[in-house]
């Protein structure tokens, strides 16, 4: 489950990232304290968003059948491929200008003494990192993993985080945001791809789609996608020691969009 305790690490020290700009831009305005309570309670309700969206999706699963369910779950790892792709591009476009319109959305609050929008303000921001959480994990199929196994990775992901947030707060004297967000969108892209080859095979298991050609190939006996090893490449990048040509097409056809979407995004 390294994917999944990946995307608890990043999506977690985004959410910190936020926390700490907004945290940081109160400890300088006169009505402090009252701030922090509207801060700490959009932080709670941010998190309480994700839970109830959690809450929705393990509802919906359980009302369905097995195979709906299996409909169900392929239908999440498209959604959270697509949801990553864009995060990433959205990081990209306002990566430069987050922590300025943050601070220009609790000035305009504050300076109007609306200390509730402040709290929204909060709670969208929070809740939409703990949102895609909740999505993409979902999506990695982590309702499967045991509830001690969730929390080993949970607690893992969060310490991680915590301590990423840490370093990254050290005024880019070991590493810079700008490093992290680079690394981990890297992972994302790939994790993204990873979860399309999946939705694919999927798909060509419940007959929806044609394989065209399959197995297109066998490196098994250089990289098994079974072992500990394989199974991780396989989870971060699409990998797999027998792919059938529609999965190839559709992880060559997702990379070329996302460089034509890099060049397009850095012209």
């Amino acid at each position: 489950m390294g994917n999944a305790l990946f995307i608890i690490w990043r999506e977690s020290a985004e959410a910190m990232l936020v926390v700490g700009i907004l945290y940081a831009w109160l400890r300088k305005h006169p009505d402090v304290k009252r701030g922090m309570r509207y801060l700490w309670g959009g932080v709670g309700a941010g998190i309480a968003l994700a839970l109830a969206l959690a809450a929705v999706m393990l509802g919906i699963a359980k009302t369905l059948s097995d195979q709906g369910l299996e409909y169900f779950q392929t239908a999440m790892m498209l959604i959270a491929a697509a949801l990553i792709v864009q995060m990433v591009f959205w990081m990209r476009r306002h990566g430069r200008t987050f922590k300025r319109e943050l601070e220009q959305d609790m000035q305009k609050n504050a300076s109007a003494a609306n200390w509730w929008g402040l709290l929204i303000v909060v709670a969208l921001a929070v809740g939409r990192e703990s949102a895609e959480t909740v999505v993409f994990l979902y999506g990695l199929g982590t309702q499967y993993t045991s509830v001690w196994a969730f929390v080993g990775i949970l607690v893992l992901g969060l310490g991680a985080a915590l301590a990423t947030f840490w370093v990254l707060q050290q005024g880019g004297r070991i590493v810079s945001w700008r490093t992290f967000f680079r690394f981990s969108e890297i992972l994302l892209l790939l994790l993204a791809g990873a979860l399309l080859v999946g939705a694919v095979d999927k798909l060509i298991s419940f007959d929806l789609l044609p394989p065209l050609i399959d197995p297109l190939w066998d490196t098994s006996a250089v990289l098994d996608d079974g072992s500990r090893v394989g199974s991780l490449v396989a989870a971060f990048t699409g990998y797999r020691a027998h792919p059938s040509l529609l999965a190839l097409l559709a992880l060559a056809a997702y990379w070329a969009g996302v460089v034509a979407l890099l060049r397009r995004a850095s012209r």
